[in-house]
């Protein structure tokens, strides 16, 4: 069982629903458009049967209640965790959804730290009219949690700065 929070228009789970054909899926967006433009994408591919969303907030869910499954082998944030207010109630959320031995994928984006000053500058006011904010304190934020949490904690820096990936798994 796979979870998606901030699942938006589909994209990431239908990509992930291919690949990986003998898993179940959800998907939770706060918005209900992107979830109308999701549930549209996912029945053109023929994915209706496999993939499920909810309306609900990343920060503060009820999975068995939105889709009858209380805990997921995976959960992954796919850049959005820029976009949520109050992001870290997420990471909690989304450990806390975790089965023994599950795992919390995120990438998100980075500080742009390799990039040409000009590019850096450029990306982040581009990325603001979005009302995405890269978020600075990811790293450490996902560090104390596996801490909290007894997990492993994997971090990479991607494309000299631009985007973060992380794997946490819980070990039971």
């Amino acid at each position: 069982t796979v979870l998606e929070l901030g699942c938006g228009t589909g994209r990431n789970i239908i990509l992930a629903a291919r690949r990986y054909p003998d898993a179940r899926f959800y998907g939770l967006d706060i918005s209900a458009e992107m979830l109308e433009t999701a549930g549209k994408a996912i029945d053109r591919e023929g994915l209706s049967g496999r993939v499920v969303l909810a309306r609900g907030d990343a920060t503060d869910f009820d999975a068995r209640a939105l889709f009858g499954v209380e805990r997921f082998d995976r959960v992954f944030v796919s850049y959005s965790l820029s976009m949520i207010p109050g992001w870290e109630k997420t990471v909690s959320a989304a450990l806390a959804a975790l089965s023994p031995n599950g795992s919390l994928h995120i990438v998100d984006f980075g500080q742009q730290e390799g990039l040409p000053g000009w590019f850096r500058a450029l990306l982040r006011g581009w990325l603001k009219k979005f009302h995405v904010t890269p978020r600075e304190s990811l790293r450490e934020v996902l560090e104390s949690e596996s801490r909290r949490t007894g997990a492993s904690f994997r971090f990479r820096t991607l494309y000299r700065g631009y985007a973060w990936l992380a794997v946490i798994k819980i070990t039971s």
